[in-house]
């Protein structure tokens, strides 16, 4: 299973939150280059970039982006705020190797679906839930759609992987929802990564003994910055 780091970014910083509360960010690092830079120095694969004050609608964080890109030798996976297509080839413009696409899968479905089909495998669906119910805007707000009947959906549109975060569980140290990943996985024919709630190795072990075959890789966010979790420990240990 990859462990991907994640790194969180705010007016150009380094942040992180308690399940996607803007009042709970703390400022981790001024520049999140060297942030990048020590987890793929730890054995990062690939990282996880979000831009939260474009998930936000508050602003943008692409030329940070294009900073970490340059700096590291490894894919950069990135949303946040990518809300048209001219968006998306400016995350892969700035370097990035995919971009997540999440709250337009449920409000522009054209858009998303263009995206896509122009994009094809460098394109992610972001599935972020509250319970069963999709929650978008930077998990602001929680709509009616099914989670997983949303999986289905992108599935048909050509998504090959998902990024599934029960937001309840995100940045509380309480373990990953693997029964919800086990719904998630159960929808469709998707590669499933796994987000939201890891606080020490052993709920990485978990996740890897329990959780089904299509989810083989995990974000790791807070559990880093707080020092519950090292990365280089983190990897070794589901790589086995």
């Amino acid at each position: 299973m990859m462990v991907i780091p994640a790194i969180d970014l705010q007016a150009g910083k380094c942040v992180r939150m308690e399940q996607g509360e803007l009042a709970t960010a703390t400022v981790y690092d001024e520049d999140p280059v060297e942030r990048a830079k020590a987890f793929v120095g730890a054995g990062a694969k690939r990282l996880h970039v979000i831009d939260l004050d474009g998930a936000f609608g508050s602003g943008e964080n692409t030329q940070a982006i294009a900073r970490i890109c340059k700096a590291v030798d490894v894919p950069v996976q990135t949303g946040g705020g990518i809300r048209t297509l001219d968006h998306a080839k400016a995350r892969l413009d700035a370097g990035a190797a995919a971009v997540i696409i999440g709250t337009i899968l449920v409000e522009q479905e054209r858009t998303a679906r263009n995206i896509i089909a122009v994009l094809g495998d460098r394109v992610i669906a972001g599935i972020d839930a509250r319970g069963s119910f999709v929650a978008t805007r930077g998990w602001s707000e929680r709509t009616p759609v099914d989670r997983d009947s949303l999986v289905k959906r992108v599935a048909l549109w050509g998504v090959t992987r998902v990024i599934f975060t029960e937001i309840a569980r995100d940045g509380m140290g309480e373990g990953y929802d693997i029964d919800a990943l086990r719904a998630v996985s159960a929808a469709a024919d998707v590669k499933i990564t796994a987000s939201g709630g890891a606080r020490n190795l052993a709920d990485l072990q978990l996740l890897a003994a329990q959780a089904p075959a299509a989810v083989d890789a995990c974000i790791v966010g807070s559990a880093l910055y707080k020092g519950t979790m090292d990365l280089a420990e983190a990897i070794a240990a589901v790589s086995r």
